[in-house]
């Protein structure tokens, strides 16, 4: 292992053992999770900002932008569809991050409950469920304007072991 790449670990399981403590991070302090680091699609992609995480909630929000909307100006049902994957994805992957584990999706159910055309929307993921070998986690989203819910879904996910996994 080099140099940067044990001080990177030796960041994460600090960063690590403070959630397991109990505490809030803001996303600041959470560079260099792997679980954030991997979320290439709703960060890059789409524009998410991770604002605090613990192990009982995660606060993101997303700025709507042209990019998001669909031909009728409103947003996008995939844009809510990939926000709520997104955050379900990374809770879990930091829930059991310390086992060793990684979580795959194995469903997502999300509702559209009214439409949005501009401006920031605050995202809010918690557990419903975490097992042993499966997690279930609820993703609000709403209107930073008025608190008005626009889209709310679950998402399903399987603890995996990576040395249970065949090639």
């Amino acid at each position: 292992m080099t140099q940067a790449a044990g001080a990177a670990e030796a960041a994460m399981a600090a960063v690590l053992a403070r959630l397991e403590a109990g505490e809030t991070i803001d996303a600041a302090e959470a560079e260099g999770l792997l679980a954030l680091d991997r979320d290439g699609f709703g960060t890059a992609t789409l524009g998410l900002e991770w604002d605090r995480i613990s192990l009982e909630a995660s606060h993101a929000h997303l700025d709507i932008d042209d990019r998001h909307l669909q031909p009728y100006g409103i947003v996008h049902g995939g844009v809510w569809c990939a926000v709520v994957e997104s955050l379900a994805s990374v809770s879990a992957a930091i829930r059991v991050a310390g086992s060793g584990r990684f979580v795959v999706g194995v469903s997502n159910a999300t509702d559209f409950l009214r439409s949005h055309r501009q401006g920031r929307v605050d995202a809010v993921a918690s557990p419903i469920h975490v097992g042993r070998s499966q997690q279930l986690w609820q993703v609000v989203l709403s209107r930073a304007s008025d608190g008005a819910q626009v889209a709310r879904g679950q998402v399903r996910l399987a603890n995996i072991d990576p040395a249970r996994v065949e090639a």
